[in-house]
């Protein structure tokens, strides 16, 4: 958890928005210290995380969760049914069938998870999703239209209904200019994506190319709803990735400029 961050979102583990559908994605550059960010940060927050990791191994992401201060490790969720984990990956075999009873598995499980600490000694926090990154869809032959389906249901279930948060990180391809493809790809997930979401961080290289000192730019894009119409802020920082955190700051603020 970087706590830099937290003070640009105005968020601690003992404070944050419910509700919110947090969109990360990157263009030419890696986002993914930011779910590693949002992962210790709801852990530490006592929330019962539903984190489907399409991207790396359960170890790599369990490591990187204590190497950021979270000191209980991450554990395996065992279905119930012995079929149940299968079917949610049924369009790993048929790509055509959607994400359903992917849906579906993450329904059941955010939703018996908002149900414990009713009566037991332990009190949990909201429910939250985090999917990285649902760009792994795309590549396994699920049509983007699918998988906007799937980020509206699992947002109308955790953040409307069950009051959690959910967080998606999606890559974007190429430098920004539309193709004809990209209606069906990455371009049109991104254009949905950022629709529904309530908050977007946006990961970039910088435009003058490679620095030691700092390892890209992120603009914060804050959506609310205002009347009859939505009232957009944005702030775009520069960043340092370490090994055990990361340094945020303005443009041309950092040490190795001044």
């Amino acid at each position: 958890m970087y706590t830099e961050l937290n003070s640009i979102l105005n968020t601690t583990p003992d404070s944050f928005t419910q509700g919110e559908f947090v969109l990360l994605s990157d263009r030419q550059s890696d986002a993914s210290f930011l779910i590693h960010h949002f992962l210790s940060l709801y852990l530490r927050a006592r929330c019962k995380v539903c984190f489907v990791g399409l991207v790396q191994s359960f170890n790599h992401y369990s490591a990187i969760s204590q190497r950021l201060g979270q000191k209980e490790s991450l554990s395996v969720l065992i279905p119930q049914e012995n079929d149940t984990g299968s079917q949610a990956m049924d369009f790993l075999r048929d790509p055509s069938v959607g994400l359903k009873s992917l849906y579906e598995f993450v329904r059941s499980t955010v939703s018996s998870n908002g149900e414990e600490g009713g009566d037991g000694s332990e009190e949990w926090g909201p429910p939250v999703l985090l999917v990285d990154d649902l760009s792994v869809l795309l590549s396994l032959g699920v049509s983007a239209g699918a998988v906007l389906d799937f980020s509206h249901y699992c947002r109308a279930i955790v953040c409307s209904q069950l009051q959690g948060n959910v967080v998606m990180l999606v890559r974007c391809d190429g430098e920004g200019e539309e193709d004809e493809g990209d209606d069906e790809g990455s371009e049109r997930l991104m254009k949905g994506l950022t629709h529904q979401c309530s908050l977007t961080l946006h990961v970039q290289g910088l435009p003058t190319g490679y620095c030691r000192d700092i390892h890209g730019q992120v603009e914060v894009c804050w959506r609310r709803r205002q009347g009859d119409g939505q009232y957009t802020q944005k702030k775009l920082f520069q960043y340092k990735v370490h090994d055990k955190g990361a340094s945020f700051f303005a443009p041309g603020t950092s040490s190795a400029v001044l």
